[in-house]
């Protein structure tokens, strides 16, 4: 089954034309030479997009528009996508552009450079989530043959190469999306990740409780086990690699809002392994695992949720965090590949949120509350965020 002529997206294609534009191109020098001399200034609401969304999604029985997922390709150029709509920016936030208003729902957002792009979204009427790909930016959209398969996660590796991953598996495609082959990943997977075509790791659920780490050099075929924890309640996890570093965020159980976790960390391959986090909560119980941990608790407070993690060079990771319960959200770091930990306190209103840093210390963050829905900027490692846009239920008291 090909899913292609039955998308029907409604989208500013100009806006992307502008934030794929080469460096060479743009307004002639006499133009020019005046945005010079009264640049426009840096805006912090909703930059005057999205007004249309923003009127149809405001009053009783209607869900403000929220973001679900940012990417920045480098320090100035990147996107957040969410409920109907994505927007770009190539001056780190200063400015940002429509890109796409229409029907498709946004979970996930993966693109290999300016152009080219995959993401999981959903209609309105249908909630399982469909492969698309655009080829100009974000503004156009298409659908990818995936058969019966029903990816949760996707990880493009190039134009054409890439992952998707379902609860309990892994599939590859070379070609784009036209054909996908399963890879052999251990009994009882529950996550997967892959560095290349060659080295992974997999999440595994033990039988009769605990958790497993597994490491693959061999593009799935045999697999070495490099983790292993116990745990009472074992809901799943994420891990998270990047050249030698592998992380694990192991779930224990849930409750009144909050969430009990371990967050296990290796710089060499997972031949050895720290103990970062274990936050244990009255509503969720003990976190997976045993021994000392560096801290008891991860970002966000009371009880945050984990969010997603960034890893760059040999041992610095970022972990953002949510609390439902506390209305906040943060990020926890780590220079020296756990060996010390900081969970940050930024006064940032929302229940949780998405980032992405383009090294240890630019990073941009997407607030995804149904009603405080913003995008933060920090050039310090998360210590100090600025806000670069927001929506105009966000700024209400």
């Amino acid at each position: 089954m090909r899913l292609h002529k039955w998308i029907k997206p409604v989208s500013a294609a100009a806006a992307a034309f502008l934030l794929v534009l080469p460096m060479g191109w743009g307004p002639s020098p006499k133009a020019a030479a005046a945005a010079q001399q009264t640049p426009a200034p840096c805006g912090s609401g909703d930059h005057g997009l999205l007004q249309d969304l923003q009127l149809q999604d405001t009053g009783a029985g209607r869900e403000p528009l929220r973001f679900t997922d940012i990417q920045f390709l480098s320090q100035s150029t990147g996107r957040a996508a969410g409920t109907g709509f994505i927007i770009g920016t190539s001056d780190a936030g200063c400015h940002w552009q429509e890109i796409y208003k229409g029907s498709w729902q946004f979970g996930q957002i993966d693109f290999t450079d300016n152009v080219h792009g995959w993401a999981l979204a959903v209609l309105p009427a249908k909630q399982t989530p469909v492969l698309l790909a655009s080829a100009d930016g974000g503004a156009h959209w298409k659908g990818v043959y995936t058969g019966n398969l029903h990816f949760e996660r996707i990880q493009l590796m190039g134009a054409k190469s890439g992952y998707g991953y379902t609860a309990t598996g892994a599939y590859r495609t070379n070609d784009g999306g036209n054909s996908w082959a399963k890879v052999p990943t251990p009994a009882n997977t529950r996550y997967a990740i892959f560095n290349d075509a060659k080295i992974g790791y997999a999440l595994t659920v033990a039988p009769g409780g605990g958790y497993r780490v597994w490491q693959t050099r061999n593009g799935g075929h045999s697999w070495g086990e490099k983790l292993k924890v116990g745990a009472s309640s074992t809901a799943g996890g994420q891990l998270y690699s990047r050249d030698n570093q592998v992380w694990a965020v192991l779930y224990g159980g849930s409750g009144m809002s909050q969430v009990s976790y371990a967050l296990y960390g290796s710089t060499d391959q997972g031949a050895h392994w720290k103990r970062v986090i274990a936050q244990n909560t009255a509503g969720g119980g003990p976190a997976p695992g045993t021994g000392k941990a560096v801290v008891s608790s991860g970002p966000a407070q009371p009880g945050g949720h984990p969010g997603n993690m960034q890893l760059y060079g040999k041992e610095t990771a970022i972990l953002a965090g949510g609390s439902p319960a506390g209305g906040m959200v943060s990020v926890g770091v780590t220079y020296n590949g756990g060996k010390t930990w900081k969970n940050l306190k930024p006064s940032i209103n929302g229940y949780d949120a998405r980032i992405s840093f383009a090294n240890g210390k630019d990073g941009w963050l997407a607030v995804t509350s149904a009603t405080k829905s913003s995008i933060y900027s920090t050039h310090d490692g998360g210590a100090t965020w600025n806000r670069k846009f927001a929506f105009q239920e966000a700024l209400q008291p």
